[in-house]
């Protein structure tokens, strides 16, 4: 089983950029494939980004596209996602998650995200 625990959410303007972190402990960093949702009240947990368990590939919505980078750091076991542009739409919980499947891709599917974090709120003021 996996670990997961997010960080750097907060307050921010219109426009303005965070970026987020997900610390992952208890198994092989690179053995997962670590996916980024986000859940807004009233609405069901949506995909954001995935990193493939290689580091090779990464997805993102079509909603983040060019404005949300997914990023690790393999000494540090941990990924990012740096919010670029961001939008009073884009206010959720925001939540990592590790596949241990091996897809070339990365998933965008909740369901085949076994081990999630916490959480961490991002809010975005118009």
């Amino acid at each position: 089983q996996v670990q997961l625990v997010e960080s750097g959410g907060g307050l921010v303007q219109a426009g303005g950029s965070l970026r987020l972190s997900c610390a992952v402990s208890g198994s092989t960093f690179s053995t997962y494939g670590i996916g980024w949702f986000r859940q807004a009240p009233g609405k069901e947990r949506e995909f954001v980004a995935v990193l493939s368990w290689s580091g090779h590939s990464t997805r993102y919505a079509d909603s983040v596209k060019d404005r949300f980078v997914i990023s690790r750091d393999s000494a540090k076991n941990t990924v990012y996602l740096q919010m670029n542009s961001l939008k009073p739409e884009d206010t959720a919980v925001y939540y990592c998650a590790a596949d241990t499947i091996r897809r070339y891709l990365g998933s965008s599917r909740v369901d085949e995200y076994g081990d999630w974090g916490q959480g961490t709120q991002v809010t975005v003021s118009s």
